[in-house]
């Protein structure tokens, strides 16, 4: 009976208890309390160590940092993906561009290598011009052949007219 009576004081005690949890307080509660009862040492009964607002907000300061680190790191390798990635684009661009500009150039090559074979093959204008005074005195030359030989073509006829003209007079009977 007596251990439930403690008991009870005890509970007593401790729902009257106020903010503090020393030693000599407890101590003090068990004497007045009960005269003949047992005392109860204090040392046996822990109370409960309450966190303190130091270690809270370095434990808060600490997680809020972490999860802020980790979210601005997340955000950082993201933007690097996409910053790659239109980089890769550019990139894959400019080696498009570089190979039509390659292909142009190498279509501009066969055109000059063809257009120094023309001119080399082609004539200038000094022999354009020789070939030009040489055909026009080839001309005037066969030109005044061709006159010669029809001169003489006519002065054939003529003869032959006037050899027809004469046989044809002299062998009529008359």
């Amino acid at each position: 009976m007596q251990s439930s009576r403690l008991v009870r004081q005890y509970i007593t005690a401790s729902s009257r208890r106020h903010l503090s949890s020393s030693t000599r307080r407890l101590q003090a509660e068990a004497t007045t309390a009960t005269p003949g009862a047992t005392v109860v040492d204090a040392g046996s009964v822990r109370p409960k160590k309450p966190i303190g607002g130091f270690r809270g907000g370095v434990f808060g300061f600490l997680l809020g940092f972490s999860v802020a680190s980790a979210y601005a790191s997340y955000r950082l390798l993201e933007e690097y993906k996409i910053a790659s990635a239109l980089l890769q684009a550019s990139v894959e661009e400019l080696q498009a561009s570089t190979d039509k500009i390659s292909t142009h150039i190498r279509r501009i090559e066969t055109v000059e290598k063809n257009l120094k074979a023309l001119s080399e093959a082609s004539a200038t204008k000094e022999e354009s011009k020789k070939s030009k005074a040489e055909l026009k005195k080839l001309y005037d030359g066969l030109h005044v052949e061709f006159l010669d030989l029809r001169a003489h073509v006519w002065g054939m006829q003529q003869d032959l007219h006037a050899l027809v003209k004469k046989e044809a007079t002299s062998l009529r009977p008359s």
